[in-house]
């Protein structure tokens, strides 16, 4: 089996098998809302919805980036999230899809359009890869096997230190990201993988043309604990296991940044009341993804299941707030009660 399949494999199994890769900081739970106790609403007119890149969302999630691969199992995976995100609504982004441009096998696990008509997909490479040979041309062939809205570069320095065979080459990484920003004919978004992303980072990207920003903060997986699973001498991943920037303070940080570029928030968001929290942070969409792992592994109707229980929880939120849709939710730092929870 070709390594990076079987490090794919791999990361699926220590994900879902091993409980202390979530790191459960709840960060989130810092932060106090203002209950309403006269929401002046009707629970069930309140409107969750949201556009994002031209379509509409049922609600602001998005199922983040997991896996894909030359794997029945992956294939399981994919065509699950894919057939679940259409038929609730939201976005789904997928893992990786570096394996594809070297193996044609793992093809079916990112040819998920059938199953997904309408839906807002993301494709995925590591941003790093354009250190390492990976151009224009292998952006597009990730976006057109998708058939995807728009490409996520991500960058994970720290998990490509701690990995066995990592990349570590990020000089001068902005303006290689800059050329695919301005000459991909889809929107770019720019994620970490767990470990945030600080106002400097976000100065370099807005140079580089970037519109959306994924910040990805610590507080959930934590791919340096997953990676030393992987390491003989596991000491320097469990080291920086809780490496990085929180979620819900690199979204506050990103507020001077909130007029220039659209946020996602990821990285320990678990529930609905995240979810609300994180859009009154400046989000525009909550990502979510080991949540879904499990269901994912079951079946379509399973993911199903979990995503409505997020909509519950987000509506619910939105009600105890009298917010009666995302417009007075969005940005509405007015609701923290607590203004030094940071």
């Amino acid at each position: 089996m070709q390594p990076i399949n079987q490090r794919k494999l791999d990361h699926i199994d220590i994900v879902s098998d091993e409980a202390g890769m979530d790191r459960c900081k709840h960060y989130f739970d810092r932060i106090q809302l203002t209950h309403r106790a006269l929401p002046n609403l009707d629970l069930a007119k309140v409107d969750p919805s949201i556009g994002f890149m031209g379509k509409n969302l049922s609600f602001p999630l998005l199922i983040s980036s997991m896996t894909g691969g030359a794997d029945a199992e992956l294939v399981k995976i994919n065509t699950n999230l894919a057939e679940a995100a259409e038929a609730e609504g939201v976005a789904l982004a997928v893992g990786s899809q570096r394996i594809f441009l070297s193996n044609d096998a793992a093809r079916e696990s990112f040819e998920l359009r059938e199953h997904a008509p309408t839906a807002l997909l993301f494709g995925n490479l590591g941003a790093v890869q354009l250190n390492y040979n990976v151009g224009l041309a292998d952006c597009e062939a990730a976006v057109r096997v998708l058939d995807a809205d728009g490409l996520y570069l991500h960058l994970n320095p720290l998990q490509e230190a701690v990995q066995p065979e990592g990349d570590t080459n990020f000089e001068n990484l902005h303006s290689k990201i800059s050329t695919i920003v301005k000459t991909l004919k889809k929107p770019v978004i720019i994620k970490e993988v767990g470990a945030g992303i600080s106002p400097e980072d976000v100065e370099h990207l807005l140079a580089a043309g970037v519109k959306y920003i994924d910040v990805a903060g610590t507080g959930g997986t934590s791919w340096s604990m997953v990676e030393s699973r992987r390491r003989e001498d596991p000491d320097l991943g469990e080291l920086f296991a809780d490496w990085g920037i929180p979620t819900p303070l690199a979204l506050h940080r990103m507020k001077p940044y909130r007029h220039e570029v659209q946020l996602i928030a990821s990285g320990g968001v678990r529930n609905g009341i995240d979810m609300a929290k994180s859009m009154i942070l400046g989000a525009s969409l909550c990502g979510l993804a080991r949540p879904f792992l499990q269901p994912a592994r079951e079946s379509a109707e399973a993911v199903r299941t979990a995503i409505r229980k997020l909509k519950r929880e987000f509506t619910t939120a939105m009600f105890l707030l009298g917010a009666g849709g995302i417009d007075d939710l969005k940005g509405r730092e007015d609701l923290i009660l607590n203004e030094n929870w940071h």
